[in-house]
């Protein structure tokens, strides 16, 4: 890893800290070669601290370390990516992150349209809303309409019409995040148990 250190007048290079589960950025912090060097050695992310004018490792009061996954370096070679596994809040105001967010995994759209999908279940008419209409139907309607989509991939699968084949999928994955949540569960807790499952 050839790190430019020079590029600044001051030796120092950000380092973007990122959770290595979650992949939310936790903070920003400076690190020089000194700092870099002891981060390697005790895989406790250290910084230098600008105002405190000395090396500073994440935690050393408060405990709540960072513990090194991986670095990788930018294209530039003056800014570098920490891949961390937090311990404890990150931010010394106490926040999962120095932006107040939750450390919590996202996974895009997906996350999004649950949302969407929570929303209607609480606080849709059933009669204007189609997701609301399936909650007030019950578990039984829920997991009927996905058993129709499923078949319906199968069927798309066999022919050679890609777009209704995404479309019949889509329609499957919609109703099956309405069938998790009218059981109680999040998409996150599915990607949980294949996460365990995985060698």
């Amino acid at each position: 890893m050839n790190i430019d250190f020079n590029k600044n007048n001051d030796g120092l290079v950000p380092a973007i800290v990122q959770d290595a589960s979650t992949k939310q950025v936790l903070m920003l912090g400076y690190m020089n070669a000194e700092a870099l060097e002891k981060t390697r050695a005790t895989k406790l992310v250290t910084f230098f601290s600008r105002t405190k004018n000395r090396l500073w490792t994440k935690g050393e009061e408060s405990g709540n370390v960072l513990n090194l996954v991986d670095i990788k370096l930018d294209c530039d070679n003056d800014t570098l990516l920490v891949s961390v596994l937090p311990k404890g809040p990150t931010c010394h105001k106490g926040t999962d992150t120095c932006w107040g967010e939750p450390n919590e995994e996202s996974y895009g759209f997906i996350s999004h349209l649950e949302d969407v999908i929570k929303d209607r279940r609480l606080n849709s008419d059933a009669s204007k809303s189609y997701v609301s209409s399936l909650f007030e139907k019950g578990i039984n309607k829920i997991a009927q309409k996905v058993g129709e989509e499923a078949v319906e991939v199968v069927i798309e699968a066999k022919d050679n019409d890609d777009n209704l084949f995404l479309n019949e999928s889509a329609d499957l994955l919609f109703h099956y995040l309405i069938l998790l949540q009218a059981k109680g569960f999040e998409i996150k807790d599915v990607i949980d148990v294949l996460k365990r499952r995985e060698k």
